[in-house]
């Protein structure tokens, strides 16, 4: 019965109705989800439907119990974690691909876009002319495609094709204890092992020590393990570091080794002219990563690899012919349909068959408010990192753990009167928490548990910075008063 009514629906009724709860949310004035927990998971659990309520009062309970309970990440003052929430341009974008391009296949603008995308990513980050870019669903998968790249490039040269036969020997790559698990996790599933890390030390700036570099090389030249990567943060996750990608570079091709930058989060930092020269390396990079759904306000779900040896991409993750495309395709000379070509083989070069038109959401994105905009946004957060140190710098009880690269910055509370920081940090932090405006993470830095605030989302101002260290001084001196 809902069935026949859910295809009379006026859309523009329902997308109406639940534009309204989206204002509804993005006033960020609900409370936290687990305030009301009971509540909500009464109201949407229970048994399966035998019969439908139709649309409308499905938005409609979307708009009561499920939004107001949504994500904390979205909040303006949220900084915890490296990704945050969709721009508005986001959200519609990706509506408009679901609806029109369920696949990113065929000779449609969708796929076109894809092509477009990568481009203007490139142009943009100044990024090596000849490199092929792919989208996929994120950092995981984007260092997972540019490793498996380099793990065929590496064995290849020795005469083996890891591809087709599978890893036969120990493989070495480098990287930091700052580089992201996803680097760890992409080099077990491409079959090297877990074991095959090798961490490099870092400097006092948390950043990959070249020095250190060329003695793990020389040393590991003594055994039999291949040497496949050497990874490189433009921008860790964890402080916002970028290592020094010229000298590691040079490194790299000094031993002919695949150099993989790490950008998920930092690449877009290049566009602020006051930290641009450190990724003069990316020059020399046989792949690098970004992810669009942290600085450039995709939704979750938007990643990018770029790729110098695009015919060890391809032997690694090409996936072969399938009949039933192989005999429904046309060549492209011959094509009068948008269904009669596959379009570019993007599903050819990563992990994914299926995939949505992730380059029109990129597309819509820099279209809207252009290279300038993007980088007005990287500049305003990057400044209220440096603003925090300021701040921090100023007050006797604040510290700074290290001074920002880009839009993280660490800091503690502290006190002459307290033996135990770490412990007083992590009670500032969970009460910030439990007051839910300013929501940032902890890390560790040199042993000491600092608040560590990422400014990324575009709705994230100046004055959060303001807000955020203020109440940290309120909290901590809330506490050390308790205390006495």
């Amino acid at each position: 019965m809902f069935e026949e009514k859910a295809e009379c629906n006026n859309l523009s009724d329902l997308l109406s109705q639940l534009t309204g709860a989206i204002e509804q949310y993005q006033r960020f004035e609900h409370p936290d989800a687990m305030s009301t927990v009971d509540s909500w998971k009464a109201a949407l659990s229970g048994s399966v439907p035998s019969t439908g309520i139709g649309a409308e009062q499905v938005i409609g309970e979307i708009g009561q119990h499920v939004m107001p309970n949504g994500s904390q990440i979205a909040k303006p003052g949220c900084t915890s974690y490296i990704t945050t929430a969709a721009t508005d341009m986001g959200s519609i974008a990706t509506l408009a691909g679901i609806v029109a391009s369920p696949q990113r296949i065929g000779m449609t603008a969708f796929n076109h876009l894809e092509g477009v995308a990568l481009n203007w990513l490139a142009e943009m980050f100044d990024l090596p002319t000849g490199m092929q870019g792919v989208f996929s669903s994120g950092g995981s998968t984007a260092n997972l495609i540019g490793l498996g790249a380099a793990r065929q490039s590496a064995f290849e040269q020795v005469g083996l094709d890891p591809a087709n036969d599978g890893v036969q020997r120990a493989c070495k790559v480098y990287a930091t204890e700052h580089s992201h698990h996803t680097v760890h996790r992409a080099v077990a599933v491409l079959g090297m092992g877990r074991n095959a890390m090798v961490h490099v030390p870092v400097d006092n700036m948390m950043r990959l020590s070249p020095t250190a570099l060329k003695g793990l090389l020389l040393e590991d030249k003594k055994s039999d393990a291949l040497p496949v990567a050497i990874v490189a943060n433009a921008g860790s996750t964890n402080t916002g570091s970028i290592d020094p990608l010229q000298e590691i570079g040079e490194i790299a091709r000094e031993h002919n080794i695949w150099f993989h930058v790490d950008g998920a989060y930092g690449l877009p930092g290049t566009l602020d002219p006051q930290v641009h020269d450190l990724y003069k390396g990316l020059a020399l990079a046989d792949s690098i990563t970004v992810d669009a759904h942290k600085w450039l306000g995709a939704p979750v779900g938007v990643g990018a690899t770029f790729v110098r040896d695009v015919q060890a991409q391809y032997k690694t993750f090409n996936q072969g012919e399938a009949a039933y495309i192989e005999t429904t395709t046309v060549q492209n000379e011959h094509v009068e349909n948008s269904m009669d070509a596959i379009g570019f083989p993007y599903h050819d070069l990563g992990v994914e068959l299926s995939a949505p038109a992730r380059g029109a959401i990129v597309w819509a994105l820099i279209r809207e408010i252009g290279v300038e905009g993007v980088k007005a946004r990287i500049c305003r957060h990057n400044g209220m990192a440096r603003r925090v140190a300021d701040l921090v710098k100023s007050e006797p009880n604040l510290e700074l753990a290290l001074e920002p690269t880009l839009s993280v910055c660490c800091f503690r509370y502290v006190h002459e009167n307290v033996s135990d920081l770490n412990e007083l940090n992590k009670k500032i932090h969970r009460q910030l928490m439990k007051n839910g405006v300013n929501i940032p993470s902890t890390t560790m830095v040199d042993s000491k548990l600092v608040i560590r605030p990422c400014f990324l989302g575009a709705r994230t101002d100046w004055h959060h910075a303001d807000d955020l260290v203020n109440e940290v001084l309120e909290i901590g001196r809330e506490l050390i008063s308790q205390e006495k």
